[in-house]
């Protein structure tokens, strides 16, 4: 038996390398860059240390783990998050590029994202989540 057959016998039944510990991996990297930049501060230096310690340790563990459906609920939410993320980042690059034509509020009582043209004066806003109004200058 070769050594690819014994490590694929090795790992059956247990989670493997996933989009979480790849996440956890670049952090690991992140944290080793930033404790170099601030290695002329010790505290800080080996906190970064201890932080990428930490999430190397946690990624093996996530990699070698068994209990595969704990290790898939984490995924999911790793997933969820990151889209979250995404969205969020989509969301502002829309806004800059419309930033021009358009004016962003939020409404003050459920906080809702609202968009009116630019160049239109005092403006009574009505909230399309909940119904508040509330004025403002465009």
């Amino acid at each position: 038996m070769n050594f690819r057959q014994r490590l694929a016998q090795f790992m059956y039944g247990r989670n493997g390398y996933d989009a979480f510990s790849q996440f956890l991996l670049l952090c690991c990297v992140a944290l080793l860059v930033l404790g170099m930049l601030f290695s002329r501060v010790p505290v800080l230096a080996m906190l970064f240390q201890l932080a990428e310690w930490a999430a190397l340790i946690y990624c093996v563990f996530r990699t070698f783990s068994r209990n595969v459906v704990r290790r898939q609920q984490e995924n999911a939410w790793y997933y969820q998050k990151r889209q979250r993320f995404l969205n969020w980042c989509r969301s502002l690059k829309d806004r800059w590029q419309q930033r021009k034509d358009y004016k962003f509020f939020r409404c003050p009582s459920c906080h809702a994202l609202l968009r009116v043209p630019r160049g239109k004066g005092k403006l009574l806003l009505t909230c399309r989540k909940c119904g508040n109004r509330f004025e403002r200058k465009s």
